[in-house]
């Protein structure tokens, strides 16, 4: 199993964002565009996991807690490493200190079970687009400076997910494994 800790996002800034993606779409059709409904916030990749590891991740997840749940605002777009040779088109996210310390929970966590903790420090976004090469086409770059500050909503969280994805032809596809509360007061 291909396994991953993420947040799900609000429907509305699911909306918002599959007006950008189509808007941007008939601009650069080439480029690898992430499907609105696959849109989340990533807290933790664990990779392949065996399905005899499965109840032990949960198991661990399920202990991770936070006082509050997290607040996150989605607002402006950018790239990594750069926009002079980006790998990755992103929304960004401002977030609320305690998304940080949950993220390092759940790599904790998972750690303990032979999972490798990130190598990179967290940095909350939502991947858009993958470029392969890293190579940003003039027209595609002029529409998207036009919208680099943009609002996109935002999102009060006190539950993540652990999700399996299947690599397919025509994308992945992601299947939600088990939700876990990790706030008493979610909204």
């Amino acid at each position: 199993m291909r396994l991953f800790v993420a947040l799900e996002i609000p429907s509305a800034v699911r909306e918002n964002l599959a007006n950008l993606l189509q808007s941007l779409r008939a601009v650069s059709p080439q480029t690898k565009w992430v499907r609105p409904e696959n849109l989340h916030v990533t807290l933790k990749f664990i990779g392949e996991a065996p399905q005899a590891k499965l109840a032990g991740i949960c198991g661990a997840l399920a202990e991770v807690r936070s006082e509050q749940p997290v607040t996150l605002e989605f607002r402006g777009l950018g790239f990594f490493p750069n926009e002079k040779h980006p790998r990755v088109f992103w929304a960004g996210i401002e977030a609320s200190p305690n998304l940080k310390t949950l993220a390092a929970d759940i790599d904790g966590a998972t750690e303990k079970l032979g999972v490798p903790p990130e190598q990179r420090p967290f940095s909350p976004h939502l991947t858009l687009a993958r470029f392969e090469p890293p190579r940003l086409q003039e027209k595609l770059r002029a529409v998207i400076q036009g919208k680099v500050a943009r609002d996109f909503g935002s999102l009060r969280a006190g539950k993540f997910h652990l999700i399996e994805s299947k690599l397919k032809p025509s994308g992945a596809e992601y299947t939600t494994v088990e939700s876990f509360s990790f706030a008493a007061a979610e909204v």
